[in-house]
């Protein structure tokens, strides 16, 4: 094969939107672009967790179940246009997906070759206590699949980007040395796998994205033969695709500058983006080397029972109301760990009770549902004609609800059989990578002491003046991605302004900026080509997600709340 891939994503989570399949594939005949494959990401680190308790109810499930409700409504468009359906939506149980789509493709009288990838689930490796533990995957499982003539893939636990880089093998028959090639469609799968994120999702320009009164179109990656691409999206969809969008892709939920795969390793201060027109983003130069010697393993543990009340305190006196609630309820409490969210005080003389309100949130959890059930429920609403003026609550009581407790390990590669089940039945074994690349410190960090400029006149205005950012979770880690705008300045004015970026976002400084990180360890990561810094603040998410009691537990606002922060900004970078 030659010329480009098209790869489209039409799912960046498990309960996305539904109907973004049907879209894709109609979209790419009206603008004259037709997909060759189109892909979606149904799994993130709390879906496998999900996944795992609708398997504790029953043994056959374990998938993403809307993936088959669109697979229902698009199969026979998808086989009639030629596109290759690839998604990670079996989940922990990628066979009984895939007999599930022969069910539905026979009722719609089609007949198309539906192969699965599996060998992720590694509980028999040391993890037989665990609720889930799946080995992170690579792409060449996929390849070899759609390289057996199938039409439909799908798999278990392989990387989000995996789902990309697969077709990229098989399209351009790369080999599992061909490092800078896997490293660009890593990228590129990077960029795509969160769906409308890279087309202004969760986008802190959103005020300059145009047609806001439409949906967001999914994205599409043009992958190249040498790994380059360019990223872009249907004609007339909502949106935009501009430099500002992807790297706001790009710098979600990374690390150091190393991207560790288990494909590549990608040198993420390689990449370089051009705007080479409307809704079209050009990524060149990534530079890929060997994959690092053991396979990441996603582990999730049932951890507890848990259970929350708010409280809503309106009008004076809102920090002693807090108190008081505080002291009534403390004493008969009997759970593990019970947490009291702060208290900040509403404007004076509000111009509405919402704004004259704030909330109190206690969250409470322990190993037995009972201290964390009917025990902290009633002893919540019973002070409701007992406590402060005003007293009222955000919800009725709820019952106890299971959490789970996520954490990353590692095993070693030959422990881990990497399977395609073809359509046919046959099943074959995927040789894994026979390089590997030593694990070792990353380039990138900030260097510490950065130099200084003389005193300047300044002013005091938000970090977003000119700052993006993205942020989200990595298991009990935030990650914030920083990074300038590209708006009207000058090169000279950008380069000025991260470069004082890079100086702003001292380790040590952090803390000043974001207080709930203070005391915790924060890594600050340099990428000069995209303009950005990445921000990893460890153990701000405690035990993950589920099990977080943070009022934003996956850190998705953590980058908002940080661009509003007021710091000094020279004169002349404004």
């Amino acid at each position: 094969m030659s010329g480009v891939v098209r790869i489209g994503n039409c799912s960046g989570f498990y309960g996305d939107r539904l109907s973004a399949m049907r879209e894709m594939l109609e979209g790419a005949t009206e603008d004259g672009q037709s997909l060759d494959v189109l892909t979606g990401d149904y799994l993130a680190e709390l879906t496998m967790l999900i996944l795992g308790k609708d398997q504790l109810k029953d043994a056959s499930l374990g998938y993403a179940r809307t993936f088959v409700r669109q697979v229902e409504d698009c199969l026979g468009l998808a086989l009639e246009r030629g596109v290759k359906i690839v998604a990670n939506a079996g989940g922990l149980n990628p066979a009984g997906l895939a007999d599930r789509l022969r069910e539905v493709a026979t009722g719609l009288g089609l007949d198309p070759a539906i192969a699965h990838v599996e060998g992720d689930d590694v509980r028999h490796l040391a993890f037989a206590d665990a609720l889930t533990a799946n080995a992170y995957l690579g792409g060449f499982g996929i390849a070899a699949a759609l390289r057996g003539g199938a039409d439909v893939v799908v798999t278990g636990r392989v990387t989000d980007a995996s789902l990309v880089v697969g077709p990229a093998v098989w399209h351009h028959g790369w080999t599992p040395t061909s490092y800078d090639e896997l490293a660009g469609a890593v990228v590129a799968g990077h960029v795509i796998e969160c769906g409308a994120q890279a087309t202004g999702g969760n986008f802190s320009g959103f005020l300059d994205l145009p047609h806001r009164d439409r949906p967001l179109g999914f994205p599409v990656a043009e992958v190249a033969a040498d790994g380059s691409s360019v990223m872009t999206k249907h004609a007339g969809t909502g949106g935009a695709v501009t430099v500002d969008t992807v790297t706001a892709q790009l710098v979600y939920e990374i690390q150091s500058t190393r991207y560790l795969g288990p494909d590549v390793t990608v040198h993420l201060e390689s990449i370089r983006l051009e705007q080479q027109g409307p809704d079209r983003v050009a990524i060149s130069g990534v530079v890929g080397e060997a994959p690092p010697e053991r396979l990441k393993v996603g582990v999730n543990e049932l951890g507890g029972w848990r259970n929350s009340a708010e409280f809503v305190l309106t009008g004076l006196d809102v920090e002693a109301k807090a108190e008081w609630v505080r002291d009534q309820l403390g004493s008969r409490l009997t759970a593990a760990e019970v947490t009291w969210s702060d208290v900040t005080p509403p404007p004076a003389d509000a111009a509405t009770e919402e704004a004259a309100s704030t909330l109190l949130r206690c969250t409470v959890k322990d190993p037995s549902p009972d201290p964390v059930g009917r025990a902290f429920t009633s002893a919540a609403v019973e002070l409701a004609l007992a406590s402060y003026p005003g007293f009222t609550m955000t919800a009725p009581p709820a019952p106890a609800t299971p959490y789970g407790v996520y954490r990353a390990e590692h095993v070693d590669r030959a422990r881990v059989t990497h399977i395609v089940v073809h359509a046919d039945g046959r099943r074959e074994v995927v040789a894994d990578a026979r390089e590997y690349s030593p694990a070792g410190e990353a380039p990138g960090a900030r260097p510490s002491p950065y130099p200084g400029r003389p005193d300047v006149l300044t002013r005091r205005l938000p970090l977003g003046t000119f700052v993006h950012a993205r942020s989200g979770d990595k298991g009990g880690d935030a990650n914030i991605g920083l990074w300038v705008a590209h708006d009207d300045a000058d090169r000279d004015l950008y380069d000025a302004r991260v470069q004082w970026l890079f100086k702003m976002m001292s380790p040590r400084g952090i803390g000043a900026l974001l207080p709930e990180a203070a005391d915790l360890d924060v890594e600050v990561w340099l990428l000069p080509h995209l303009g950005a810094v990445n921000l990893v603040v460890h153990g701000l998410l405690g035990q993950g997600v589920a099990a977080s009691t943070r009022f934003d537990p996956q850190a998705k606002g953590l980058g908002e709340w940080l661009r509003s922060r007021t710091v000094s900004i020279e004169e002349s970078l404004l």
